[in-house]
């Protein structure tokens, strides 16, 4: 991913989601392209055009946290766009969080045992671990039946992004398809403006562009976005139709991995499907009679 690049395409796409009238100014003359002009950005954050307009080729290098802080409002740029923007500020000063170097890829590998403890202690509710490439890396009982469209049979990792844009049963397990694939293209975004060197991520980007054209235009937004909580509706092949609530939980022990737990408020029908769906994954243990004491 080159840097400049990502910064210029971030910061324009920002800038063309914004009107005059958002920001409190006039309208003013014909305008070939939607939102802000550079000019007005400038002005907003305080810059000079020819200093903005540096920045918005791509030349972020040097920017101080006080100039990305105004640049930022100026954008109207939330919590977790002002991250990223920081994020590509330094990769672009070459001190990416995670280091310079790229990463070379490697097999998804399990977290750490006591995690996947916690995990299996954790039985009326779906509990999981990903990376920042989309990887389930650890799942407890309920979670494995949940995610069995994901799953399968076995094989190769199961992968939240993959599912989501190269197998066509991703449309009918998530209802809101389109939410969700804007959601996972937006969260990826932001992993890779973390970590740029990433060469998981890069090799992930390149293979759903390849063969998405969803992904493509969607990638092409320059939108970011964290998980956080909330709520969503999947359609399983077994219970039906389930709306859950998820938080998200990062692992401090191990960088890029993260948490996520679904659950049903309690009472609902959601939470009688996710009950049936636990009972139906519970492996059926045939009784055996006690044999009569031998004499």
């Amino acid at each position: 991913m080159d840097n400049r690049a990502e910064v210029r395409e971030f910061l324009m796409s920002r800038r063309a989601k914004i009107t005059p009238e958002r920001v409190g100014l006039p309208a003013i003359g014909n305008r070939r392209v939607p939102g802000l002009r550079r000019s007005e950005v400038a002005i907003l954050a305080g810059l000079s055009v020819e200093y903005y307009s540096r920045l918005e080729r791509g030349a972020i290098r040097g920017a101080s946290t006080s100039v990305l802080d105004a640049l930022a409002s100026a954008l109207m740029l939330n919590d977790t766009e002002r991250s990223h923007l920081v994020d590509l500020a330094r990769a672009a000063d070459g001190i990416p969080t995670s280091g310079r170097h790229r990463r070379p890829t490697s097999p998804a590998r399990p977290p750490h045992e006591t995690l996947q403890w916690v995990l299996d202690s954790i039985r009326d509710s779906v509990a999981f671990v990903r990376n920042d490439v989309q990887d389930i890396v650890a799942i407890n009982e309920l979670g494995r039946a949940f995610y069995s469209p994901i799953i399968g049979d076995g094989g190769r990792t199961p992968n939240l992004a993959r599912f989501q844009f190269l197998d066509p049963a991703s449309r009918d397990f998530y209802p809101d398809w389109d939410l969700f694939a804007q959601m996972c293209v937006a969260i990826i975004r932001n992993a890779a403006g973390k970590d740029p060197h990433h060469r998981g991520i890069q090799d992930l980007v390149g293979e759903l562009s390849t063969q998405s054209e969803t992904f493509r235009e969607l990638w092409a937004a320059h939108d970011v976005r964290t998980h956080g909580a909330g709520t969503k509706r999947f359609n399983h092949p077994i219970v039906g139709e389930l709306s859950l609530a998820y938080e998200e939980l990062s692992v401090t022990a191990e960088k890029g991995l993260a948490l996520y737990i679904y659950t049903a408020e309690p009472g609902s029908e959601s939470h009688q499907k996710l009950q049936l769906l636990a009972s139906w994954n519970k492996p059926q243990i045939d009784s055996v009679p006690v044999s009569e004491e031998r004499n």
